[in-house]
């Protein structure tokens, strides 16, 4: 039996359980796509809850009976630089518990993201999609619009593609 996603806003004082999906599912999910010592510098950066991003009310928690499952949000501002477009939303710090993929936690929490960015007048949203998720936003809406290598510290130039979805 399918249990129910239900998706909400997060807040400050989830920012552990925010990180807890995210140390669990990067490490898993991203292991088919990059090599180990790629994912030994970028994934300390990636597996922490950003505390601006929870600020901005625009990240969103999954959970099944209680439990938290998947997270995903969006921010006006792209990732790296601040810029600001107009209509132009980010997806930002999406993962799902490897253990409930394909069971429309990602799907969800998508959906709770462009119901609420389109309410502020937004209407595309942008990603840097990790090379695993590319056919999860593909299935989305999302088209490829360019490889790129995203700065992460002083060392780390990590591959993703740059993706977009008009809504």
């Amino acid at each position: 039996m399918s249990q129910q996603v239900a998706v909400r806003p997060a807040r400050s004082s989830d920012a552990d359980a925010v990180t807890a999906v995210l140390t669990a599912s990067d490490p898993v999910l991203m292991t088919a796509s990059y090599d180990a010592a790629m994912l030994a510098w970028a994934l300390p950066l990636m597996v922490r809850a950003n505390p601006a991003l929870l600020d901005f009310g625009s990240v969103h928690l999954a959970e099944v009976s209680s439990e938290v499952v998947g997270v995903g949000g969006w921010t006006p501002e792209r990732p790296g630089t601040g810029e600001v477009e107009p209509g132009l939303g980010h997806i930002r710090h999406f993962a799902v518990h490897p253990a409930r993929t394909g069971r429309g936690v990602g799907r969800s929490l998508f959906a709770a993201c462009r119901s609420q960015a389109g309410g502020r007048g937004f209407c595309v949203f942008e990603c840097y999609s990790s090379l695993n998720a590319e056919p999860f936003y593909r299935a989305l809406g999302f088209h490829a619009l360019e490889r790129r290598e995203i700065p992460m510290g002083d060392a780390v130039r990590f591959p993703a593609v740059l993706m977009r979805c008009r809504f």
